[in-house]
C-alpha cells in the first residue's frame, strides 16, 4: 500500500521546493543580509586581483628588458591584500551560513518530528518505520549539507560570473562574443543531464529507505530471526536491497558526475577561442598584452564558477530528492481538527455504546458491520473471537485511532466526534500485547501517564499489579535505570510494568488489548483480581484469547467477520451450544 500511495502522489516542481526552501532561509534573513554583504564584498575584492595584475604586466616592457618594480611590487602587494581580506571575508561568510543552516535543519527536524505526533494512526500501518527514520536523519542530513556548502558555492560563482563579465566588457566587447556560444552550450548540456537524472537520485532515496526499513526490522527481530535459522535467507534478502540501493546510488551519481566534465570541457573550449581570437586582436592593434592578460584571468574565473555550478547541480539533484520527501511528510494529512463546539469531559461516567457502527480500512472491505453494543459504566466487558474478526478495530474506534464510516460510538450520551481528542484519550488507560517502555527508571516509566505521581502513588500500583516484589530486587529498587526498551528485564515484566502503568492514571475506562498474553496463568489471575478491585465503578473492555482468564466477565462479547454474533455471560454463552462454547473446549481439547 506504501509503494501504490507513493507511486501516485504527484511529484514537485524544482521552483516549488526552491521556494520553499527559501522560505526558511527567510526567518534568519539579517544574517542571510549579512552573509550577503559578506559575498559581495569577498567577491569584488577577489575580481580586483586580475585587474591589478594586468598593470603590474604593464610595467613591463616587452623586448627591452625594463622594469618598474616598484610598480610591480605595489600592484602585487595590493594583489595579496586585496586577496587575503577577500579569503577572510569568504571565511566569515561561510561560518554565518553554516550557523544558518544548523538553525534551519533544527526548525525543519523540529517541524518533522511536531508533523509525526499528530499525524494518524493510520500513516503508521502504511508506512516503514525505517522509511519515517530515514527522512528525518538522512534526508535532512542532504538538505543540510547543501544549505551549508552548495548554497554558498552557488551564490559565490553567480557573483564572480557576474563580475567577470562586466570586466570583460570593459576590456574587450568583441572578445566576449566568444562566450555567446559556449555558454548557451553549458546550459543545454546541464539542463538535457539534469533532467534525465533528477528521476535516479528521486530512485536512490527511495532505495536507500526501503533498505533502512528493512534493517531496522530484521535488527527488531533478530530473537525470531535466529530460533528459525533465518540468517542466511535474511542475508541474502539483505544483498539484494543493499544491491537494489547500491545500483540506484551508482546510477544517480555516475550520470550525476557528467554534468562537470561536460561543462568543464566547453570552458576549456572557450579559452582556447579566447587565446586564438586575443592574439589576433593584438596582432591588428585591438588589444593590448595588458588587457590580453587580464582578459584571460577574468575568463577563467567566468569559466571556473560555471563548472563549479555544473557540478553543484549533479548534488542539489540529490538536495531535491531528499527535500520531495520531506515536504512530502510535512504535507501529509493530521488527524482531523476537534470539531468548534466540541466538549471537555470534564467529569466522565464510563457509559459506553455503539450504534449500528459500520468501519473499513478501505472502502472496498468492510471490518466492521452494523455493530451495536450498549455497556454500563463499572462493567467488565470481554471481546472474543477469531483472529481478524475486529476485536482490535473496536478499541481503535473507541479511542478514535480511526472514526468510523457511519454509525455513532457514544460516550456517557455524548457522540465521541463532538469530544476533543485529547479528553476522550486520557478518559482511557491502555495496555497492549506489544510493550513500550523508554530509557529511563523503572518509576519514570510507570509514572509516565500521570503527572506528580508520588512514589507511594507508584508503589501502591505496583503491587495491585503483583510486581512491587521484583522492583524491590532490581539493584537499585525503582530508581533502576531501563535501557533499550526494558532489554534488561524479561517479557512478562516489562508487561506487568505498563499494566502498573494503567493503573495509576485516574481514567474511569480502561482497555486490556492481550495484556497478559507475556504472563502465566497464575500471574494473569492474580492481575484479574487486582484490577477487579482497582477498576470499581469503572469500565474495562479486555480482548483476549485466553478464554479462562475473562471467566468473570459482566459481559463477552463474540465478534465474528466484524458483527457481534452472540453476548452475554460465561455461563449463558457455555449452557448454549454456541460459536464461544466450541471456542472454549477447542482449547482444553
Amino acid at each position: 500500500m506504501n509503494k501504490d500511495t507513493a507511486a501516485r502522489k504527484p511529484k514537485m516542481k524544482r521552483s516549488f521546493i526552491l521556494l520553499r526552501l527559501f522560505k526558511y532561509l527567510l526567518d534568519y534573513k539579517w544574517l542571510m543580509v549579512t552573509a550577503l554583504t559578506l559575498t559581495v564584498t569577498s567577491n569584488l575584492l577577489s575580481l580586483a586581483g586580475p585587474y591589478l595584475s594586468g598593470f603590474a604586466i604593464e610595467a613591463i616592457e616587452p623586448g627591452k628588458g625594463n622594469v618598474d618594480f616598484k610598480k610591480v611590487i605595489l600592484f602585487c602587494s595590493l594583489m595579496i591584500a586585496f586577496y587575503i581580506l577577500s579569503a577572510s571575508l569568504s571565511y566569515i561568510h561561510s561560518r554565518i551560513m553554516i550557523l544558518v543552516s544548523r538553525k534551519v535543519v533544527f526548525k525543519m527536524r523540529t517541524e518533522v518530528f511536531n508533523k509525526i505526533s499528530e499525524m494518524p494512526v493510520g500513516y503508521f500501518d502504511t508506512h516503514q518505520t525505517g522509511d519515517i527514520l530515514s527522512r528525518i536523519s538522512y534526508d535532512i542530513d542532504t538538505i543540510n549539507t547543501s544549505l551549508s556548502s552548495d548554497s554558498i558555492q552557488i551564490l559565490t560563482s553567480f557573483i564572480t560570473v557576474v563580475g567577470s563579465l562586466v570586466m570583460m566588457l570593459t576590456i574587450s566587447p568583441p572578445l566576449v562574443l566568444v562566450f555567446a556560444i559556449t555558454v548557451p552550450l553549458s546550459i543545454f548540456l546541464t539542463k538535457t543531464i539534469t533532467g534525465y537524472t533528477r528521476p535516479l537520485f528521486r530512485k536512490r532515496s527511495a532505495k536507500l529507505a526501503e533498505l533502512n526499513g528493512f534493517v531496522e526490522e530484521m535488527i527488531g527481530g533478530q530473537k525470531t530471526l535466529k530460533a528459525y535459522n533465518q540468517e542466511e535467507t535474511t542475508i541474502s534478502k539483505f544483498d539484494a536491497h543493499n544491491e537494489e540501493a547500491v545500483s540506484a546510488y551508482y546510477r544517480a551519481e555516475y550520470y550525476g558526475s557528467t554534468v562537470g566534465p561536460s561543462v568543464n570541457f566547453v570552458n576549456n573550449l572557450s579559452l582556447s577561442f579566447v587565446s586564438l581570437f586575443g592574439a589576433l586582436l593584438y596582432l591588428k592593434g585591438g588589444i593590448s598584452i595588458k588587457g590580453i592578460s587580464s582578459f584571460v584571468l577574468y575568463s577563467r574565473k567566468f569559466s571556473g564558477p560555471i563548472n563549479e555550478i555544473a557540478n553543484i547541480i549533479g548534488e542539489l539533484q540529490s538536495t531535491f530528492s531528499a527535500a520531495e520527501r520531506v515536504f512530502s511528510l510535512l504535507d501529509e494529512k493530521t488527524e482531523p481538527a476537534d470539531l468548534p463546539d466540541a466538549v471537555d469531559l470534564p467529569a466522565v461516567e464510563g457509559n459506553v455504546a455503539l450504534n449500528n457502527v459500520d468501519f473499513g480500512y478501505t472502502k472496498e472491505q468492510k471490518v466492521i458491520k452494523n455493530l451495536s453494543i450498549d455497556v454500563n459504566k463499572g462493567s467488565l466487558v470481554a471481546i472474543v473471537g477469531p483472529t481478524g474478526a475486529g476485536k482490535t478495530t473496536i478499541i481503535n474506534l473507541l479511542m478514535r485511532f480511526y472514526d468510523v464510516d457511519s454509525g455513532k460510538i457514544m460516550l456517557d450520551g455524548i457522540d465521541i466526534r463532538n469530544i476533543k481528542r485529547n479528553a476522550l484519550r486520557l478518559s482511557y488507560s491502555m495496555v497492549l500485547q506489544d510493550t513500550w517502555l523508554f530509557s529511563g527508571t523503572v518509576y519514570e516509566n510507570i509514572a509516565y501517564g500521570k503527572e506528580g505521581a508520588t512514589l507511594e502513588e507508584v508503589q501502591a500500583a505496583c503491587k495491585a499489579a503483583g510486581i512491587h516484589d521484583f522492583i524491590e530486587t532490581l539493584p537499585e529498587g525503582y530508581n533502576t535505570v531501563l535501557i533499550d526498551d526494558g532489554g534488561n528485564i524479561s517479557k512478562g515484566q516489562k508487561q506487568l510494568l505498563t499494566i502498573a502503568r494503567a493503573m495509576l492514571l485516574d481514567s474511569e475506562l480502561l482497555i486490556l488489548d492481550e495484556a497478559t498474553s507475556n504472563v502465566d496463568t497464575k500471574t494473569e489471575v492474580q492481575i484479574q483480581k487486582a484490577m477487579r478491585e482497582l477498576m470499581k465503578n469503572k469500565t474495562c473492555f479486555v480482548i483476549a484469547h485466553r478464554l479462562s482468564t475473562i471467566k468473570n466477565a459482566d459481559l463477552i462479547l463474540v465478534v465474528k467477520d466484524g458483527e457481534i454474533i452472540e453476548q452475554g455471560t460465561h455461563k449463558e454463552l457455555m449452557s448454549r451450544d454456541s460459536f464461544y462454547a466450541e471456542m472454549f473446549k477447542a482449547q482444553f481439547q
